[in-house]
């Protein structure tokens, strides 16, 4: 939930320069040096692969192993699938500092503002049956609730809150770790906190990260379909294309339920690595409270590319993106751009939450990667060098 779930968007948090305590560990809401356990070689879905090849770890072996030893990660967890559909899993680190236990293959996450790209997945599946329209504004579903400083539901759209246009505060930026780590908070009440606050532009005229939105875009879903968001996301995703390990917390629920690498969070960022595994992930809700694995990732990202879960008008809407910055991110409605060293793009989106942080995406030639590290990086050194995995896993 981080602003800075989209790969450098760091709105949740950080890469704008300011890192945002709220989102950390609002789910999307984004170092100290040490050296940690023994870097695990990779695991290959092919176990045919030979041992001399485990004995030279790969490119993406490498970058892992970088990001525990050089960036003080706990862990570090990759799961890359290349063009011929061959799957390999990594990891590096330990799945607990206390006890030393090894990180699960594929383990379960809090995957933060990767929630914004199944939000606006099930809005655009109502796109497309007729039930919402992306030029409508925020009133025509929920009138009179958008009000404030600068603020006005008549003038922002569907479209902007999925997009990030809309000059809507960001909540999280005022919620403090500590106070949202036992705290169950209901959608309204984190719109509200953020209606407190002046709009930080005009509708339509500036990209400006902001998990606000994507809380609206949830009440509106719920509006329109009469059914908790959880639920529409279950049914229109989750069991559509047989994510078999990836799920919306229930209220109250603070653990992670599979096999899971503990998560760590520094709070202050110069301060000790915390165990943050147990947390209630409400504050994130429509913007950042998924838990998956990266495999799960990979395979939802590449289903929507696929054409598997929206109609083919409602993708293009989805893949139009507004520039981000001068770094050559680009951001759609809830689904990110990003160049590639060996050229072209890959689109996903990416989050970070107190405990976990990931990023991936997949090609329009069917490559998909996705990275999950233990702890969300405090430098821009690990910043760099979990985006540099991606790539090189991409691009292997």
């Amino acid at each position: 939930m981080r602003a800075r779930t989209g790969q450098n968007l760091r709105s949740s948090t950080r890469r704008d320069g300011r890192r945002r305590r709220a989102v950390s560990a609002a789910a999307a809401l984004a170092v100290g040096v040490m050296t940690l356990g023994v870097l695990a070689p990779p695991a290959a879905s092919d176990s045919a692969a030979p041992a001399a090849a485990a004995a030279r770890p790969d490119a993406v072996q490498r970058a892992l192993n970088t990001l525990v030893r050089d960036d003080g990660m706990p862990a570090a967890l990759a799961s890359v699938k290349d063009r011929n559909g061959r799957t390999r899993t990594y990891t590096a680190g330990v799945g607990d500092l206390t006890t030393g236990t090894k990180v699960p293959r594929d383990g379960q996450v809090r995957i933060g503002s990767n929630t914004k790209a199944f939000t606006a997945v099930v809005v655009l599946q109502l796109v497309g049956e007729g039930k919402i329209d992306l030029d409508a504004f925020v009133d025509t579903y929920l009138p009179g609730l958008v009000r404030g400083e600068g603020i006005d539901g008549n003038r922002i759209t569907v479209r902007h809150l999925l997009q990030h246009t809309s000059g809507l505060p960001d909540y999280g930026v005022h919620l403090d770790d500590d106070e949202i780590r036992n705290r169950y908070f209901e959608p309204r009440e984190l719109l509200d906190l953020a209606l407190e606050h002046p709009a930080d532009g005009e509708p339509g005229e500036t990209w400006g990260y902001s998990n606000t939105n994507y809380v609206l875009a949830g009440l509106i879903v719920q509006k329109v379909t009469g059914r908790p968001l959880a639920e529409e996301m279950d049914r229109r995703i989750i069991k559509r294309i047989g994510l078999r390990h990836t799920y919306f917390p229930a209220p109250g629920e603070m653990t992670v339920r599979e096999p899971h690498p503990r998560g760590y969070h520094r709070s202050p960022e110069d301060g000790p690595l915390r165990d943050f595994t147990e947390m209630d992930p409400s504050a994130g809700w429509a913007a950042g409270q998924l838990i998956s694995t990266n495999s799960d990732l990979n395979r939802f990202f590449t289903a929507l590319l696929a054409g598997r879960l929206l109609p083919a008008a409602q993708l293009a809407e989805m893949r139009t993106t507004v520039p981000v910055g001068t770094s050559g991110l680009r951001y759609g409605l809830g689904l990110t751009s990003r160049t590639l060293s060996c050229g072209g793009v890959y689109w996903g989106h990416g989050g970070d939450i107190a405990g976990y942080e990931t990023r991936g995406g997949v090609t329009d030639d069917g490559r998909a990667a996705n990275v999950a590290v233990t702890s969300i990086p405090t430098d821009e050194a690990a910043v760099r060098h979990v985006s540099e995995a991606v790539d090189r896993a991409l691009c292997g």
